[in-house]
């Protein structure tokens, strides 16, 4: 059982090639960690957040940077052209990363299932029913899944449709030149999550959340406000994070990576995302106070924004710290 579906899914499909990675150090090498904020653009009628960046850049990112090649492919509407493909992978015995649409995977427990279109998993092979063979890094044990099912995950409707998107690994070099990974990761996060130029992406999008979450109040209605704080938590917290946003999970890379390059001074940089995470636990802590009404130790949305203005600044002085380390 993995903290994230994508960096999950990553390092059991190297593992079938024989390459026995640890998730944090998949999550890091991919350049996982990321902040967006896109107010225009509503999920399930409210507001995309999302605390890492778009759903297969970690995994082509860490195939890139240790020279692994593999395949990617979407099928737009057609979902006989994606079945088919599907198939013949499995048939050839190679496991497929897909992207799906979590309300339609039959074998996750109820509470689970909503309109999420994210969610990374493996198919394996199929059994004498005719059903797929389903490895899902966020569950205990292996899972079955019928093939209409899994279509209609496959090709959900809604941000952001999968269009039975698929992955495999196709070749792997004799020799990974990891501490060269890891420093190409690491370069690769600080840019990604200080250069955007807009409010919508990285750090500036942490800083536009807080200004408008500080409003919802005045422009909301209760239900509205709440519902709004209710997806902030949600994604923060349940959607396969690790907790904290993913900050804990890149806490975990950077101590791990420490180790590998020799560089003791990135277990202080591990501590202090550790701390940040702590920040985003807290934060999460008392919005959800706000959801339930809890009137005793009750913060306002004016409180929660300034939380979210001082997470911003700590993880802005973070990234430009880690720029200067020389790795």
């Amino acid at each position: 059982m993995h903290a994230h579906c994508e960096s999950g899914v990553t390092t059991n499909l190297l593992k079938h090639y024989g390459i026995h990675m640890t998730e944090p150090l998949a999550f890091g090498i991919g350049a996982g960690l990321f902040f967006t904020h896109i107010p225009f653009v509503k999920v399930n009628g409210v507001p995309g957040t999302s605390y890492r960046s778009y759903p297969g850049t970690i995994f082509k990112t860490l195939m890139k940077s240790l020279n692994i090649q593999y395949e990617m492919q979407q099928f737009g509407n057609n979902q006989e052209k994606g079945q088919k493909a599907l198939d013949d992978l499995l048939d050839r015995g190679i496991p497929v990363g897909l992207l799906s649409g979590i309300f339609y995977l039959t074998y996750m427990p109820e509470a689970y299932r909503f309109q999420f279109n994210a969610h990374n998993l493996i198919a394996y092979g199929k059994n004498e029913a005719g059903n797929y063979l389903i490895s899902d890094p966020t569950l205990e044990g292996l899972h079955e899944i019928a093939p209409a099912d899994l279509q209609k995950s496959r090709f959900a409707k809604g941000f952001p449709e999968p269009k039975g998107k698929l992955y495999y690994i196709t070749n792997v070099p004799q020799q990974l030149d990891m501490e060269a990974a890891i420093r190409k990761g690491i370069k690769k996060n600080i840019w990604l999550y200080t250069s955007p130029p807009i409010g919508l992406f990285g750090n500036k999008a942490i800083h536009t959340l807080a200004n408008r979450l500080e409003h919802y109040p005045d422009k909301l209605t209760d239900r509205q406000a709440v519902l709004y704080v209710g997806n902030i938590i949600r994604m923060q917290e349940e959607i396969g994070t690790g907790g904290g946003g993913f900050r804990f999970l890149y806490a975990a890379f950077l101590q791990e990576a420490a180790q590998i390059l020799g560089k003791p001074e990135l277990k202080e940089f591990s501590q202090r995302m550790t701390a940040i995470g702590d920040a985003w636990r807290n934060f999460a802590y008392s919005a959800a106070r706000i959801c339930k009404a809890r009137t005793s130790d009750l913060v306002s949305y004016k409180d929660l924004s300034k939380m979210l203005h001082e997470i911003g600044h700590q993880e802005k002085a973070f990234f430009m710290d880690l720029k200067k380390v020389n790795l």
